[in-house]
């Protein structure tokens, strides 16, 4: 699956938004990818993580692990294509740090690969794997259906995505969007849309 045929797919669910976003990590931006909108249609899901799964499969992980909310179908459906399991961390609601609840588990040595919807910073993905490394998970691979980092995440293992889209964001206080007094949205899974 080429870059532009997962960017059509993301344009044909009207999942590629233009405006003024705070993303997850607290930037700014004028593009937002909202992944809800493509993966409420479960065969454009199967069809992207089938795709992903190809370039992970060499790395022979034995656990697909995603951060909640926005990995959750990226990292079911890819364990799907794998034909392995997928367990996912939460952020515990009173320290905001990521924990593996729900009775998951991982194993000292156990092939993990951490997968999310859309990396930018990598900030959740990163907390979701460190807590897995922590009990002795052997970490093999990062990954998401787009980078939108523009290949700028710095992580120590190796990293697999469908399509790279490089959108400028900025902080808070340098955002030219917000100069010109145009109201900020913030979408996703922490806040209404």
């Amino acid at each position: 699956m080429t870059n532009d045929e997962v960017l059509k797919i993301y344009e044909e669910t009207q999942a590629l938004l233009k405006g003024h976003f705070r993303l997850s990590s607290g930037r700014h931006s004028d593009r937002y990818l909202q992944s809800a909108l493509v993966l409420q249609y479960p065969d454009k899901a199967e069809k992207l993580c089938r795709a992903l799964g190809e370039k992970v499969s060499p790395l022979k992980p034995q656990t697909v692990l995603s951060p909640a909310m926005g990995g959750l179908f990226v990292g079911h459906e890819l364990a799907r294509a794998l034909g392995i399991r997928h367990v996912f961390t939460e952020r515990n609601k009173d320290t905001d740090a990521m924990e593996l609840r729900r009775g998951f588990s991982v194993q000292p040595g156990e092939r993990v690969f951490a997968v999310e919807d859309i990396i930018t910073t990598g900030k959740s993905v990163r907390e979701s794997y460190q807590v897995v490394r922590a009990m002795g998970a052997e970490v093999v691979g990062v990954g998401c259906l787009i980078d939108r980092s523009g290949g700028e995440n710095i992580f120590d293992v190796p990293v697999k995505y469908l399509a790279s889209l490089k959108v400028e964001s900025w902080d808070e206080k340098d955002c030219p969007l917000c100069k010109q007094g145009i109201p900020v949205v913030k979408p996703g899974s922490r806040a209404k849309f």
